[in-house]
């Protein structure tokens, strides 16, 4: 008999082909049809794949559960201590999606600067036949802040260079084989950074790291980028930031609610808004997809699990 799975969140139709070909699948239904599927299926459930995580008590209905593949490079959806108290491993999705979060981190960054989505909006409204659109700042020559320097704030660093901007970064320790400036103190780097490129993992002790206090520091004249995770920035500090002129600017591709964006954001022509596309294309997701499966195959073959974090 095929191991049979528990697909949670959208995948594409071609992962959940190449799934149904290797194990037998279940979508998890939402709502009441929820509960009513766990108690008659829960028994039988070997595996979870998906990008809604799995929480404690997710975990706890499904008795024989052997392996959680996230979908994604983040996990912070997975109940980790409940998965390690029941010895279930946790896998991710890392690398094949590097170079796609780290485009969309430079295309914010350009688009902050130079004001794409607003002037793009001041042309489809019509203001142009008012008379021109209000010059726009250059990215060469100014620095740019990476707080957490993994696999993906590398590649953002290395894009910012070919622009010729000033790379610096931040992180829990130094790392002696990257030539860019290490510095220790958060509030340091805020204050030296035009542009502070937020890109580390959510654990507890990054949850609301980028502070009120760290946004002053980042001043007037600065621009915050978010490509981790919502939670990570204190957002009613940050709203409050913008709306005082205590930070000059944000980009923004994730937020602590999810879908909901706070309503003060979406009428500020000094905030550019994406709906979590970090890693959002056809390629990109397909392969993830299938780091996911080859996790999943690996576990139920009995061999080394290629990207186990937890």
């Amino acid at each position: 008999m095929t191991p049979e799975i528990l697909v949670t969140g959208r995948v594409l139709p071609a992962t959940r082909a190449a799934l149904e070909r290797l194990f037998t699948v279940h979508l998890l239904p939402n709502g009441p049809a929820r509960t009513e599927f766990l108690a008659a299926a829960g028994r039988t459930i070997r595996g979870i794949a998906g990008a809604a995580g799995a929480d404690a008590a997710l975990i706890a209905a499904l008795p024989n559960l052997e392996i959680i593949a996230n979908f994604g490079v983040g996990y912070d959806w997975v109940d980790v201590p409940a998965a390690k108290a029941r010895g279930i491993p946790v896998t991710n999705t890392p690398d094949v999606l590097t170079d796609e979060v780290a485009d969309l981190a430079m295309a914010l960054i350009l688009d902050s600067a130079r004001q794409i989505s607003r002037a793009d909006r001041f042309v489809r409204a019509g203001k142009w036949l008012d008379g021109n659109f209000p010059l726009a700042r250059t990215v060469a020559g100014r620095s740019l802040g990476i707080v957490g320097l993994g696999r993906i704030g590398m590649a953002i660093g290395r894009r910012a260079e070919a622009f010729r901007m000033q790379v610096l970064w931040h992180g829990p320790r130094p790392k002696p084989d990257v030539a860019w400036p290490f510095v220790a103190d958060l509030l340091e780097i805020a204050r030296l950074a035009d542009f502070l490129m937020v890109i580390c993992p959510l654990t507890p002790a990054t949850r609301g790291l980028i502070s009120a206090e760290v946004l002053a520091a980042l001043g007037p004249e600065g621009t915050l980028v978010n490509l981790a995770r919502g939670a990570v920035v204190d957002e009613p500090a940050l709203v409050e930031a913008l709306q005082s002129g205590t930070l000059g600017a944000a980009a923004l591709d994730v937020f602590s609610h999810e879908p909901h964006v706070p309503e003060a954001l979406l009428t500020m022509d000094n905030v550019v808004l994406q709906p979590h596309l970090g890693s959002a294309t056809l390629e990109t997701r397909t392969a993830m997809g299938q780091v996911m499966i080859d996790n999943l195959a690996a576990h139920f073959d009995g061999r080394p699990l290629p990207n186990r974090v937890a």
